[in-house]
């Protein structure tokens, strides 16, 4: 059976009322509401080590310590994002909401791993300039993930009108 995302997506609410309710009530919700600022703390720290090291020659090994740790941090909210989306959906991945958020983390993971297979068999330019590649789409994905936070939000200010604008009715 052949899915047609884009068009699904455009019909079927970001959450069901079940789907919203789940989401409200997992601990792995606020899980993925420090981890995703954290790792973008992470990823800013690094971006600089590593533009530094790129620029100067100096701070190697901080850059090196940066990728590795803004990779463990992604591998957690990776790890921990798919149980939220487990609970939430149903799915541990490309649950139909977040379908092209997910197929996009795929290049994320896999850009931020060949990284660290990068540190034992390239050269450090090399590496850094993995590093960069891993962090452009990291940042792509960042966006597409903020986007759909934004819709969510935009989507419960909705259904909560809807809500009221419909008791309001019953009422009269």
């Amino acid at each position: 059976m052949t899915h047609h995302h884009t068009q699904e997506n455009s019909r079927r609410p970001l959450y069901t009322p079940e789907e919203r309710r789940r989401r409200d009530e997992s601990p792995w919700t606020l899980v993925q509401g420090i981890l995703a600022p954290l790792q973008f703390l992470v990823f800013l720290i690094s971006l600089y080590l590593v533009l530094r090291y790129l620029a100067t020659g100096e701070g190697y090994l901080a850059a090196t310590v940066s990728v590795i740790v803004k990779t463990l941090v992604l591998y957690t909210i990776m790890i921990t994002g798919s149980i939220w989306e487990k609970v939430v959906f149903g799915k541990y991945l490309f649950a139909e909401s977040f379908f092209w958020e997910d197929v996009f983390s795929m290049l994320v993971l896999a850009l931020h791993t060949a990284y660290l297979v990068a540190i034992f068999t390239l050269d450090s330019q090399a590496q850094m300039f993995i590093a960069l590649a891993a962090y452009s789409t990291y940042v792509i994905n960042a966006a597409q993930f903020l986007i759909k936070l934004r819709a969510a939000r935009l989507e419960g200010a909705r259904s909560k009108t809807a809500t009221g604008s419909t008791l309001a009715e019953v009422a009269e």
